[in-house]
């Protein structure tokens, strides 16, 4: 059967039509030939009761016959009308050839079968009934003209006993044929529904494979792992071969062997873990993806994924797709944003959520006995602010911002909390001492604005208050800033308000 991809089982038999109706037009082109047939049949004494008008005459017929069916087979060569046509010039053919005494005993039996070849009930039908009632036509002038048989009391009823052999006959024959006919059709039918399913899934599968070569574009390194067969295969290697397996002795692809090789030492423990091929099926359950990022010692960040493909009904992956990715510059600028999002734009110190994320993490273990909280306040921005401009109370704040991460850079974080207030999680066994060493660097500064700066520093240490959560160090090293304060305010004698 020849490619029926995108053709229904009614498109093919309309093929098929087309077909035989040239077929059945070249037929009838030969046929002319039976007349010449015919007169080598006279001259050599078979056809004793034909003359060579006879011959003649069915060379003339057939070719008008055979110029006819010609034309409707240009012009409509999908048409019943032009199969009709041609099994109809058959049995005329027939009958004149019978009425000339030049019988073939198997033709009339020929046209039905024929008429098979369609494969269509239609066309069957019209080709038993038309040829039925010419066999009966001739039959019954045969037998009325050439009647010679003594046991039959008359030519009629030779004509019924011959007539009772053709239609049983015919009967068998048109059984048979329609039984024929269904068998065909049903089997082209599976065929076609096969074929179906064959193109479907074959359709499937290219885009898939187109899937997977885009996906090849644009990944660094693309495996098909395939379970079903344990093997896995590179989509980024031309020649595409599967290898093998061993689920029993092996944890990594080979594609994942080479890779390891380059991975930072300090993250292979947790490569090798989320690379275990004997895993990936139990991981990837009921997900469509799961990744890792680690780092390429040469290129920097990557991202592995394992990506489920084809599933079975309990949601286990039966193929999957493992690709890797460099990620190094998207690394980096997620780092850029995360710096941005935890900064302060002014000071370029960490900000207010930072403090509070860097507070939460602490929350999550044991606090170490060297941990202290510092708060500290900028002494008199309000008046500076007042006299000498935004300007200079912008320049104390980075003046004390820079005092402070001198100060605290190497052994904690410094971060601005609000306009004047600043934070700092320090780790030291001597918190009076960095408390001095601001008071200190503060002493030392200097601005185009404003020539001297002070600063409230309170402190609450983890040793000194064992009982205390880290709320309550806040609020007592808040409450320490502000005692701080209250002694700036009385050795200046400024009014606090006007701070």
């Amino acid at each position: 059967m020849k490619e029926t991809s995108g053709k229904s089982l009614q498109d093919f038999i309309l093929e098929s039509r087309i077909r035989l109706n040239h077929y059945l037009s070249s037929i009838l082109r030969m046929i002319i030939l039976t007349g010449p047939a015919i007169a080598i049949g006279i001259w050599a004494g078979i056809f004793r009761n034909a003359t060579y008008r006879t011959c003649l005459n069915i060379s003339g017929m057939i070719a008008v016959l055979a110029l006819i069916h010609y034309f409707l087979v240009k012009r409509f060569p999908k048409s019943r009308v032009t199969s009709f046509f041609s099994l109809t010039a058959l049995d005329i053919i027939i009958v004149y050839m019978s009425f000339h005494q030049i019988d073939i005993l198997l033709t009339w039996f020929f046209v039905p079968l024929v008429s098979v070849l369609f494969c269509d009930e239609v066309i069957y039908f019209y080709a038993v009934a038309v040829n039925y009632v010419f066999m009966t036509a001739a039959t019954w002038i045969a037998t009325s003209i050439y009647y010679t048989r003594s046991d039959f009391e008359s030519s009629f009823g030779y004509f019924m006993d011959v007539m009772g052999g053709f239609t049983i006959e015919m009967l068998m024959m048109t059984s048979l044929g329609y039984i024929i006919i269904k068998l065909v059709q049903d089997n082209f039918r599976k065929l076609f529904q096969q074929n179906e399913l064959i193109q479907s899934q074959k359709q499937s599968e290219q885009e898939r494979m187109k899937i997977l070569d885009s996906m090849a574009g644009i990944y660094d390194n693309v495996n098909l792992i395939d379970f079903t067969d344990n093997t896995e295969m590179s989509l980024r290697d031309p020649e595409q071969k599967r290898i093998g397996i061993d689920m029993q002795s092996q944890t990594h692809t080979q594609m994942n062997q080479k890779i390891m090789e380059q991975v930072m030492p300090e993250q292979m423990e947790d490569f090798l873990s989320f690379t275990n091929i004997t895993t990936v099926r139990e991981r990837l359950t009921g997900r469509k993806i799961i990744s890792g990022d680690f780092v390429d010692i040469d290129k920097g960040w990557f991202r592995a994924q394992y990506i489920a493909v084809e599933v079975e009904p309990d949601q286990a992956p039966d193929v999957v797709i493992y690709t890797t990715r460099n990620v190094d510059e998207e690394k980096k600028r997620e780092q850029t944003l995360i710096r941005i999002s935890r900064t302060d734009e002014m000071t370029r110190l960490r900000n207010r959520r930072c403090y509070r994320m860097d507070l939460d993490e602490l929350r999550h273990k044991p606090l170490e006995d060297d941990l202290v909280i510092f708060v500290i306040d900028v002494n008199g921005l309000k008046q500076v602010n007042d006299t000498l401009g935004h300007t200079a109370g912008d320049e104390l704040i980075k003046g004390a911002a820079a005092c402070l991460a001198i100060t605290v850079n190497k052994v904690g974080r410094v971060y601005r909390t609000g306009g004047d207030e600043f934070m700092a999680l320090v780790h030291t066994d001597d918190p009076e001492h960095i408390r001095e060493r601001i008071h200190k660097n503060a002493y030392k500064w200097r601005g185009c604005y404003s020539r001297n700066m002070t600063m409230a520093v309170g402190y609450a240490s983890v040793v000194e208050n064992r009982q205390a959560t880290l709320d309550e160090l806040e609020r007592i090293a808040d409450a320490d800033m502000y005692s701080e304060k209250e002694k700036y305010y009385q050795m200046t004698g400024n009014n606090r308000r006007r701070q």
